[in-house]
């Protein structure tokens, strides 16, 4: 498993667009506007109805609750029944927008993605520069709930997929599957695919005042127990109706099921909107038992560290006996440093988008004489260099005349060093764009390994200037 670099573009939002309606839970009248985002921005929320405007990012570490629909909390501020729109958002391939809200909970709509696809695709969708990352799934990922047998994993696949199975038990909603073998069938095949509840719950958050914003339009009511004269005065007056009866297939009326798996699809949807909640992309088959909020978003937080760990421990997997793409002589055609201070051998690799190069750290190195007599360590800031070296490898890849340039950094950001480097070690440098080398400057994420581990990490901006 591991992330790889894409050449796919990001896509973000063309123009702003708004929709109005009402939470479910709070019964409160909101304003939702979508908005395009910048490069590697993600999926937020924004509060503007709350001073500083906070933004809260679709990360499952700030999930904080899962009972009524997935919350998402940060420093206090909170955002209720995230899953609807971020699964509209992914389902219509988008990496970057966005969220504002004037209150603490989306507008249910009909209780599907529906309205907030349609919104976007009068919106627009357009592509941006950098390009996109994905999560290879290699191996099976699970997490099982014990408590309620509850089980959602991932497993390697050529795309991402989705499979959800459901079973409740009960008569009137048998067992059910349903699957998303491409995401652009989202908006066909699963997007108006409305939520359910059962009428034993209907009762309970009636009872306790959770459930404001509801009515006949916006959830599938599954009728699992006898319906009492009180029960239905109740119901026809939380949803403002004259009368309300069962139909044959067991759901309240005024509702025609979209799909006689309409279950399974919402259940699906919520999984899409809940593992977007991971924050990268995953190319994997999901498969999904008895899902829900909790289970999703467990499964969720667990592949999210396992890329983050990833993310850091990924060493390249290269054979350091082979034949590189460029030995010390190559790279001397191309860069313009000399010893003591060219501190990359080799190149392995070489694309549009990233590089990987190797150094073999010897006693022989000048800096060693004075970093440190009798405990000799390679110097951080050269490990930085040597990073920002194999990065000049790839933007003066572009030019004809390599020859004629010289390298400049212009910043680097969240340095973090990891590891001692020591006489004896193996260097391996990995560089990959964040954003596409424009005019010469190249922004570029380096790791440095050794030993099998990360040692050292950098966010870079080199520019190269022409001085021939």
């Amino acid at each position: 498993m591991g992330i790889v670099n894409t050449d796919i573009k990001q896509k973000t939002i063309k123009s702003e667009v708004s929709l109005t309606g009402v939470g479910l839970h709070t019964g409160k009248d909101v304003t939702l506007v979508f908005k395009p985002a910048p490069e590697n921005y993600g999926l937020c929320f924004k509060r503007i109805d709350l001073e500083g405007n906070p933004v809260i990012e679709a990360d499952a570490n700030y999930v904080t609750n899962t009972q009524r629909g997935t919350c998402l909390e940060k420093n206090g501020v909170i955002i209720q029944t995230s899953e609807h729109v971020l699964a509209a958002l992914v389902g219509l391939d988008i990496d970057n927008a966005i969220i504002e809200l004037n209150e603490s909970e989306p507008p249910i709509m009909d209780g599907s993605s529906k309205f907030f696809v349609e919104a976007i695709e009068k919106a627009g969708v357009v592509e941006q520069d950098a390009f996109r990352e994905e999560y290879v799934i290699t191996d099976i990922v699970s997490y099982v709930d014990e408590e309620t047998g509850s089980e959602i994993l991932v497993m390697p696949s050529n795309e991402y997929q989705i499979t959800t199975m459901v079973d409740f038990g009960t008569k009137v909603l048998g067992t059910q599957n349903a699957t998303l073998n491409h995401i652009s069938d989202f908006k066909e095949d699963i997007s108006n695919s409305r939520t359910f509840s059962f009428l034993h719950e209907i009762e309970m958050l009636l009872e306790h005042g959770l459930i404001k914003g509801g009515d006949l339009n916006n959830a599938i009511v599954y009728v699992d127990k006898a319906l009492s004269p009180k029960t239905m005065e109740k119901l026809k007056l939380a949803f403002n109706k004259d009368s309300i009866a069962v139909k044959p297939n067991g759901i309240l009326d005024n509702l025609t099921l979209h799909y006689p798996n309409e279950a399974a699809r919402h259940k699906l949807l919520d999984v899409l909107g809940d593992l977007a909640l991971i924050g990268t992309r995953i190319r994997g088959k999901v498969i999904a038992n008895k899902p829900g909020h909790f289970v999703n978003t467990q499964f969720a937080k667990k592949l999210s560290k396992l890329i983050k760990n990833d993310r850091r421990n990924n060493v390249p997997c290269i054979d350091l006996n082979q034949t590189p793409l460029m030995d010390v002589t190559q790279i001397m055609g191309m860069l313009p440093h000399r010893q003591p201070f060219l501190l990359i051998d080799k190149v392995f690799e070489l694309s549009e988008n990233h590089v990987i190069a190797t150094k073999n750290v010897t006693m022989n190195e000048e800096f060693f004489r004075g970093h440190f007599p009798g405990a000799p360590v390679m110097p951080g800031v050269l490990i930085v260099e040597a990073m920002a070296q194999t990065g000049g490898v790839l933007v003066l890849n572009t030019v004809p005349d390599p020859e004629n340039y010289l390298t400049f950094f212009m910043k680097m950001d969240n340095v973090k060093f990891k590891q001692k480097v020591v006489p004896g070690d193996t260097l391996i440098f990995k560089c990959s764009l964040i954003t596409p080398i424009r005019r010469g400057i190249c922004h570029m994420q380096g790791y440095a390994y050794a030993n099998g581990k990360l040692c050292a990490e950098a966010e870079l901006m080199a520019q190269i200037s022409k001085v021939k």
